[in-house]
C-alpha cells in the first residue's frame, strides 16, 4: 500500500507555482482546507485561478489570498461573505467568473470521472450561455459545459488514511467529494489520520487512489460565517 503522508501543509503544497489552477472545497466557511490556503498566504505564490464556491470571508479562507492579491481569477458560484472579494470585483482588480453552483459541482464531478464536458438547461438564456454551443434534448434547450482542468485540487476531510481513503462528516462533504480527484494532483488535510485498516470500507466517500497527498491539519477553527440570533425577552 502506498504511503501518501507528507509533513505538514508546506511539505504539501510543494509544486504548486505562480498562474497555477487550484481547486479548493468547501462551502462558505465549512469544510475549508484551512491550513493549506494558509501555506498558501505563506509561500507567496501569485497569479493564481482559484475554483470554489465562493472566497470564504475577508479575514478566513481564501478571503487571505484575496487580501494579498493572490489570486488573478475566481472561478465561483456567489461573492458571499467576502467584502474584498466585491470590491476587487466590482473595480476590475479580479476576474472573476460567475457559474450556477449546480454547474459548478457538476464540472467538478465531470473532471473527478474524466468526462471532458456535459450539457446542461441551467444558465440558458443568459449571459452564462454566451459563446457557448447550445442543443436542444426533449424539447428544452442546453449548453455545453465543459470539465475543469485544474493542476491541484485541495480538499479538506474529517478522517483519511496512509493511503488517501477519505471520509467526510456532514455537510463539509459539500465540494469536498466532486473535487477530489479533480485536479492533476490532490492534497487533502484531514482532522484525524489514522492506519490502514482502521477506516470502515462502507463509510468511506473518496478512495485513496484519487488522493495523492495526505496530512493532519491542526488548530482548526469552528467559524459561523453568518450569526443570526433573536433579542433577549425582556
Amino acid at each position: 500500500m502506498i504511503d501518501k503522508r507528507v509533513k505538514n501543509a508546506q511539505e504539501a503544497i510543494e509544486g504548486i507555482k505562480d498562474g497555477m489552477t487550484l481547486m479548493l472545497g468547501g462551502f462558505g466557511l465549512c469544510g475549508i482546507p484551512e491550513n493549506t490556503i494558509s501555506a498558501l498566504v505563506e509561500s507567496n505564490i501569485t497569479d493564481l485561478t482559484c475554483i470554489s464556491n465562493n472566497a470564504g470571508v475577508d479575514d478566513f479562507g481564501l478571503g487571505l489570498l484575496l487580501q494579498k492579491r493572490q489570486i488573478k481569477k475566481m472561478i465561483s458560484s456567489y461573492v458571499g461573505e467576502n467584502a474584498e472579494f466585491e470590491r476587487q470585483m466590482l473595480s476590475g482588480e479580479l476576474e472573476v467568473e460567475l457559474v450556477p453552483q449546480g454547474t459548478l459541482a457538476e464540472r467538478s464531478r465531470a473532471a473527478q470521472a474524466g468526462i471532458p464536458a456535459f450539457y446542461t438547461p441551467a444558465g440558458y438564456g443568459t449571459e452564462v450561455a454566451e459563446g457557448k454551443e447550445t442543443k436542444e434534448f426533449h424539447g428544452k434547450m442546453h449548453i455545453l459545459e465543459h470539465a475543469f482542468e485544474a493542476d491541484f485540487s485541495i480538499v479538506k476531510a474529517w478522517k483519511g488514511d496512509h493511503a488517501g481513503n477519505l471520509i467526510f462528516k456532514g455537510s463539509a462533504r459539500n465540494f469536498n467529494a466532486p473535487m477530489a480527484g479533480a485536479g492533476k494532483v490532490t492534497i487533502a488535510e484531514v482532522e484525524e489520520l489514522v492506519e490502514p485498516g482502521q477506516l470502515d470500507p462502507n463509510e468511506i466517500h473518496i478512495p485513496g487512489i484519487m488522493v495523492q497527498r495526505i496530512f493532519q491539519g491542526e488548530k482548526f477553527e469552528k467559524r459561523i460565517e453568518q450569526r443570526t440570533v433573536r433579542k433577549r425577552e425582556a
